[in-house]
């Protein structure tokens, strides 16, 4: 897979990535997604599994990951990509950007480039974000990417120890999504 931005490459993940997510999880802003501090220790086995789960392409079943870069440097920035709530029996948009990477509107052009290349290329037509309530930056990002808040309620994700208070927001194929041609 194969997307360009403006500013932004979102590709499959290669083995070599291990090393810049291993790096941006290192000052533990990535905890809420599951990537402590110490996950160098188990990444290269993250990567190649998510490149196996990718392989199979199945939005409705596993997690597909993707790795953002910057267009102009080709640094390793973050991931985008989807990831199969079986609780929830709904398709998630999932994302993260390394702490330097953040502000500068990165996330919201790979998560709008994410969406736009999702309901083409699946038979899916609805796809649902979660984040806390207290992740303002991350509500930012989906509501930029047009997603709708429908509800705000208590819930346990895969990482959390204990129920959080979490917004809930869907994007659909024809009703909010509109092609982003601002990226």
């Amino acid at each position: 897979m194969l997307i360009e931005t403006q500013r932004l490459i979102i590709r499959d993940l290669i083995t070599e990535d291990e090393v810049p997510f291993a790096e941006m999880a290192a000052d533990g802003s990535l905890n809420d997604i599951g990537f402590d501090e110490d996950c160098g220790s188990w990444m290269a086995e993250w990567v190649a599994e998510a490149k196996e789960l990718t392989l199979r392409d199945n939005p409705l079943m596993d997690y597909l990951a993707y790795t953002v870069t910057l267009k102009d440097s080709g640094i390793v920035a973050g991931s985008v990509g989807c990831s199969y709530y079986d609780d929830l029996q709904e398709t998630g948009i999932t994302y993260f950007m390394g702490a330097q990477y953040r502000n500068n509107g990165y996330a919201a052009e790979a998560v709008k480039a994410y969406i736009e290349f999702f309901f083409s290329n699946y038979d899916v037509h609805r796809m649902i974000a979660t984040v806390r309530d207290e992740n303002i930056s991350s509500w930012k990002v989906v509501e930029k990417a047009n997603f709708i808040l429908t509800v705000k309620k208590r819930y346990k994700d895969i990482n959390d120890d204990k129920e959080e208070l979490y917004r809930f927001y869907e994007i659909t194929r024809g009703n909010d999504y509109e092609p982003a041609s601002d990226y």
